[in-house]
């Protein structure tokens, strides 16, 4: 199986390595599925506004709610999240060398989001890289059984991870 995952030590971190990450591979020529987080700033100074690119080009959707600056819950908007997962599990029908997933999160730990999508990438031998955060990898390792690498959240060190791991097309032709 091949399955990995990232954990960057700062807040957002891990989304801007792997939206880095899936920009330089698409200009290496490999087809990427999934999603990369977008993070932007709100004007007000209340929380970020949290948006997924549908990789390889497709649209960007706003995943987190606005539930006002004072609000401490979980902003996230479960209709997007899903319509992001469709969209996703749509294309990597069509072909992929790799699927990347921002975040296994709250709704994958509770066996909806991308989970399935991951699944069906693995049992189609394409590999997998999720971001994950300290709070769901209790979840994740459960879901992976055990045969997850762990990858530094280095570039250099994921592009190896990918390079080792994906057969283009045009090398097995």
């Amino acid at each position: 199986m091949k399955l990995a995952y990232t954990m960057a030590p700062g807040r957002g971190d891990t989304d801007l390595v792997l939206e880095r990450l899936a920009a330089d591979l698409s200009a290496q020529g490999l087809r990427c599925c999934g999603t990369v987080q977008i993070n932007s700033e709100r004007a007000n100074a209340g929380p970020c506004d949290m948006d997924v690119r549908v990789l390889p080009d497709g649209p960007v959707l706003r995943i987190s709610q606005d539930l006002g600056p004072q609000a401490r819950g979980c902003r996230l908007d479960p209709a997007a999240l899903e319509t992001a997962v469709a969209m996703v599990a749509a294309s990597l029908s069509s072909g992929a060398d790799l699927l990347i997933v921002n975040k296994f999160g709250k709704h994958e730990a509770e066996g909806r989001g991308f989970r399935h999508v991951i699944a069906e990438a693995l049992a189609m031998d394409i590999p997998v890289l999720v971001g994950l955060n300290t709070l769901n990898r209790p979840a994740f390792e459960n879901f992976a059984e055990g045969l997850a690498v762990r990858l530094p959240s280095d570039p250099a060190a994921l592009t190896a991870w990918v390079e080792e791991v994906t057969t283009r097309v045009d090398e097995v032709a």
